[in-house]
């Protein structure tokens, strides 16, 4: 039996986590990237521990985790398949992460942006007819800081991050604050990228304010409107207009 395949080594520590993890992280940007295609197969475990200098098992676990994420499939004898991007999860942060850092096609953009347009508006107009007194003091916190720190810096990202978190809070609907780790990420990635890459500097602040003023005076249809119009302003930051 090889050390790798002992049982024990299956219960791994910190340290042989952090390797999968780097190892998935890798390979993740490389798929995504578009180094291997759909139906390519990846380098058997084999071959890729002896050329990278990893071991078996850590390879073996980064293989797993890309394929929870549905980015490949194994099978036995036929080694491990790229899957078809539609199999994908899209809105798993790792897989988020991982495109922007390959560089977003446009494509990936505009499949985003239109998600937060068939999600946020109409989580903003639920949040105005649901909302209490301690969402609107928290959501007007996270726009003080927002506003104290602004967007070129990670506190100011994180406030933003933090409002629309609040906003799908609001609305007491179960599936949709499921999706607010997901439609955070995706704010705080898209923004990054239009401050950080196109060096977009447009204030963001009365788009925000007016949405929070809306949701404040429990204007479901005016809260809608507003936040489809910042949504479509940050599109446009992100060069998709």
């Amino acid at each position: 039996m090889q050390a790798d395949d002992h049982p024990l080594a299956r219960a791994s520590s910190p340290a042989q986590r952090a390797v999968h993890d780097r190892i998935a992280h890798d390979l993740g940007v490389a798929i995504v990237g578009g180094r291997y295609q759909p139906g390519d197969i990846l380098p058997g475990e084999e071959r890729y521990s002896a050329e990278q200098g990893v071991s078996r098992t850590a390879y073996r676990e980064a293989v797993r985790v890309l394929s929870a994420k549905g980015m490949v499939y194994s099978r036995t004898k036929s080694g491990t398949r790229i899957n078809d991007r539609l199999r994908w999860n899209m809105l798993d942060l790792d897989v988020l992460a991982w495109m922007f850092e390959a560089g977003p096609t446009p494509e990936f953009l505009r499949d985003i942006f239109e998600l937060r347009i068939v999600v946020e508006p109409a989580a903003a107009e639920f949040a105005a007819l649901r909302r209490d007194g301690q969402d609107i003091s928290r959501m007007g916190h996270a726009l003080e800081e927002m506003r104290r720190f602004g967007l070129q810096t990670a506190e100011g990202r994180a406030a933003d991050q933090s409002f629309h978190r609040l906003i799908l809070l609001a609305t007491r609907n179960e599936s949709l604050i499921t999706l607010a780790t997901s439609v955070t990420a995706v704010v705080a990635w898209t923004t990054r990228f239009a401050r950080d890459e196109r060096k977009e500097s447009r204030d963001p602040m009365p788009d925000h304010d007016a949405v929070f003023d809306a949701i404040m005076r429990g204007e479901g249809e005016e809260a809608r409107r507003k936040m489809l119009a910042l949504i479509r302003n940050a599109s446009a930051d992100a060069g998709m207009l």
